[in-house]
């Protein structure tokens, strides 16, 4: 018999114990891998950018700014690309099914966010054809069900100068983003179209997309740009991608906090429950261990051997808890921003390691030093 499989055996002696113990462990992964997957995704800050800065209104990101100031921006020499959005909230066919519509303009928004997006030359050229044309998230159109050339009503924030609220848009090409981690749960649309067709607000926007030139401070840089407007009736503040992604979800609530205080309570719980559990097998099998010492059994090789029993345990279990997280970011859908990649997998199995190693030292040490005469005594 190899020692793994006597590991093996060892650990599924007990089944009900190592069952219940296994579902244990894969509960605390499984809340592991939600709350990673949101803080990982699009809604969160993680992926976001320390080199994209966003210029917002300093009163207030629902307030907008002039397009005037695009020239004066675009002056500043360290700036490579810089470009501008408005943003209106709406829904399609139902009041629950909010989208959000970025309109832009194609060149621009190629230049400084094209990478990250993944706004190809094709793409661009697609939104440039006509007003009505959009492009759409790879994430919305799959929750949506959409198709390039498919015809989408869309019902506004924005009223229109005939007093309706109702847009109508063609989709023109479906952009992927760079990764996983990227959002595009939302469309593109033409800016020129949308600033012609609305009521009020004309010849605004709601922020301005900046790319430093590499190797330029984005710190000093968005420093510089507040500097401009500092005494204009609408002053700016100039954030990173990162910066506004985390103080737009601090507006909600502290997520990283919530999502440390619910992973660490359930680790915590599960790290006693399986050192109480491993513990009182170590001491139904003294008899036992102290024959494997009088047979030749090295206490090093015990010492594994109790520690390979817990390490087996959690991995079975962790790798259950982890694929079925997998499974509900697959499910839920890509609008909730869950993204369970590689990274996180391998943080997961990380995780997985360390518990098993943490937990079956207590017990693996107790085991080593139990002398074979103290074993023999619980006969």
């Amino acid at each position: 018999m190899t020692f793994f499989e006597l590991m093996r055996r060892n650990a599924w002696r007990k089944r009900l114990r190592a069952i219940l113990l296994m579902f244990s462990v894969g509960v605390a992964f499984l809340i592991y891998g939600l709350t990673a997957s949101f803080v990982a995704g699009s809604q969160g800050a993680a992926r976001a950018s320390d080199n994209l800065l966003g210029v917002f209104n300093k009163s207030g990101r629902g307030l907008p700014l002039p397009l005037a100031y695009i020239n004066r921006i675009a002056a500043e020499p360290d700036i490579a690309a810089v470009a501008y959005t408005a943003r209106m909230r709406g829904f399609v066919e139902v009041e629950k099914n909010v989208v959000v519509v970025s309109a832009v303009e194609p060149q621009a928004i190629a230049a400084a966010n094209g990478e990250e997006l993944g706004l190809t030359p094709e793409l661009t050229a697609a939104l440039e054809e006509g007003g009505d044309r959009v492009l759409v998230g790879r994430a919305l159109a799959e929750a949506q069900d959409w198709s390039i050339g498919q015809r989408i009503g869309f019902t506004g924030q924005l009223t229109r100068t005939d007093g309706s609220r109702n847009w109508s848009f063609t989709i023109a090409g479906i952009f992927e983003g760079a990764d996983a981690g990227t959002d595009t749960y939302f469309m593109l649309a033409r800016y020129d179209a949308l600033n012609a067709a609305r009521a009020r607000d004309k010849d605004t926007v709601d922020a301005f997309v900046v790319r430093p030139r590499p190797g330029v401070s984005p710190g000093m840089l968005a420093a510089r740009i507040d500097a401009l407007f500092a005494n204009s009736a609408a002053q700016t503040r100039t954030q990173s991608e990162k910066q506004f992604l985390e103080a737009f979800l601090r507006q909600f609530a502290d997520v990283g906090l919530i999502v440390s205080l619910v992973v660490g309570a359930a680790f915590v719980t599960i790290l006693m429950i399986a050192i109480n559990t491993m513990l009182f097998a170590a001491r139904e099998r003294r008899f036992e261990i102290g024959v494997m010492k009088v047979l030749g059994f090295s206490s090093g090789r015990i010492m594994a051997l109790v520690v390979g029993e817990t390490l087996f345990i959690f991995v079975v279990g962790g790798a259950g808890g982890l694929v079925l997280a997998k499974l509900a970011t697959l499910s839920i859908g890509p609008e909730f921003g869950l993204v369970f990649g590689a990274t996180l997998l391998i943080q997961s199995f990380a995780i997985i390691a360390g518990l098993g190693l943490l937990t079956g030292l207590l017990p693996a040490v107790s085991a080593m030093r139990l002398p074979i005469v103290n074993a023999f005594r619980t006969r």
